[in-house]
């Protein structure tokens, strides 16, 4: 008799875990209330992703003349600005977002998974229910996401102060938005909406943008925002936001206040935990909601498993989806190696993107390991100079004695393609010499990763 799992949620740790599961021959049913693909499908990582590659072309345009390539209209006169059709942008992201749910749902049916459309809700390790229908299982996965933060004091309507899954409705450009919060949320959609026109204020509690992110790469990319033409708020904590009409008002707490015509909360996210029968189920539940897991995906209730943003362990799709994959892996059997945040490859999607890999420099500093840094600016990267690039770097962490590559950052265009072998280096232990020796294609940006390396090489 095969092993019956049920699933909590249809976003990348629930769809990829169902994949798993049914691979192995286990009996698997997703309960799914917001649509396959969750959140990162349908209002967050696909949608953001999908507006960030519109601004990237527009970004691209506007440096088109240093390149020696000029725009004229019909008449042959000079055209001096670039537009975007907003409506019909987030036309396509919705389209293309809709799509990959489709997509996904008709994988899940090919391999047999069965797909119950409700919340469910734990009735007690083994049990699942689903408005008057139950569902007995082996193993139970609750993949449930999160959702935006909101504040009593900052809500949300929808209209003209929004959260990040409600920008998509937006048909009129803004004349001037706010945004609140400089995570790496805030910092997308910042970058995002300056790329494409949009004049934007960012404001940011911290001292500096991304403050969880490598401290020279967040000030290169605060440095060409400025240069862009954002208005960058540091040191400044929101109070309220309030409408009146076709005005939007930040409040700060030191009294100040920032006026637009939109505004987007990017204020954190809460797990989708609450009324889910945890706690009586015996899963352990964290301050602020989040489910407790160890590294194989457990949870502290026999046969419970958790993965993805409701875990609050490290909130991106592809650690939600490993998480998924592990769960299954361990549940029935099959080869597993327990999950290593310290391999996992991160973008912030802003321009320039911000990849990062292992170590970080911060964690140098504070002296948690030991190793030897080199930073290598791209401006002298010959591909980069025929592409106008100027701005960002490849920066290598390497164990002294050995040159084991621990960890890399790369800033400029496309890092998250460009990180790739500096994860597959660390990931496998190899040294700075090994992704030295390695050819790279001349001319081409990731020269400078074998180049970041020879300079680590020691005799």
């Amino acid at each position: 008799m095969s092993d019956r799992v049920v699933i909590l949620g249809g976003g990348p740790g629930g769809y990829e875990a169902a994949l798993v599961a049914a691979q192995l021959g286990a009996d698997v049913t997703v309960v799914d209330s917001d649509g396959i693909g969750g959140s990162a499908v349908l209002t967050d990582c696909v949608p953001s992703k999908t507006l960030i590659a519109t601004a990237e072309v527009m970004t691209e345009v506007a440096g088109a003349a240093e390149l020696g390539v000029n725009f004229h209209d019909a008449e042959g006169d000079a055209a001096t600005a670039i537009r975007v059709d907003l409506g019909r942008v987030n036309e396509r992201v919705k389209a293309l977002a809709a799509d990959q749910s489709a997509d996904i749902a008709r994988r899940l049916a090919r391999e047999g998974v069965e797909v119950v459309t409700g919340r469910g809700r734990l009735d007690g390790p083994g049990r699942v229910v689903v408005g008057d229908a139950s569902y007995d299982a082996d193993a139970v996965l609750v993949a449930t996401g999160a959702a935006p933060r909101t504040l009593p004091s900052a809500q949300p309507d929808g209209e003209r102060i929004l959260t990040w899954e409600q920008v998509y409705d937006l048909t009129d450009v803004p004349t001037e938005l706010i945004v609140v919060g400089s995570g790496v949320t805030g910092a997308e959609f910042a970058s995002a909406y300056l790329a494409l026109g949009i004049p934007v204020t960012l404001v940011s509690s911290r001292d500096r943008v991304l403050p969880g992110e490598d401290a020279d790469a967040s000030l290169v990319l605060e440095e060409v925002s400025k240069r862009r033409g954002m208005t960058v708020l540091s040191k400044s904590r929101m109070e309220s936001v309030t409408r009146d009409g076709d005005v939007v008002t930040v409040t700060l707490t030191d009294g100040r206040t920032v006026q637009g015509s939109h505004c987007i909360l990017a204020l954190g996210s809460v797990p989708n935990t609450d009324d889910l029968g945890l706690e009586e189920a015996g899963v352990l539940v964290k301050d602020g909601g989040f489910v407790y897991v160890d590294r194989v995906s457990r949870t502290s209730a026999r046969g419970v498993y958790a993965a993805g943003d409701c875990t609050g362990v490290l909130m991106l799709a592809s650690v939600a989806a490993m998480q998924g994959r592990i769960a299954m892996w361990h549940f029935l059997g099959d080869a597993v190696t327990p999950l290593d945040l310290k391999k996992v490859s991160s973008n912030v999607f802003t321009a320039p993107e911000i990849a990062t890999v292992g170590w970080s420099q911060q964690a140098v500093d504070a002296g948690e390991i030991q190793a030897e840094v080199v930073m290598l600016p791209l401006g002298g990267n010959p591909r980069a100079k025929m592409q106008g690039v100027r701005d960002g770097f490849v920066k290598l962490f390497c164990r002294p004695g050995t040159g084991i590559v621990v960890g890399g950052v790369v800033v400029g265009p496309r890092a998250s393609e460009l990180i790739h072998p500096v994860s597959i280096a660390v990931a496998e232990s190899l040294t700075a010499d090994q992704l030295a020796q390695a050819f790279t294609v001349y001319p081409s940006m990731s020269g400078s990763i074998a180049e970041a390396a020879r300079r680590m090489h020691r005799v």
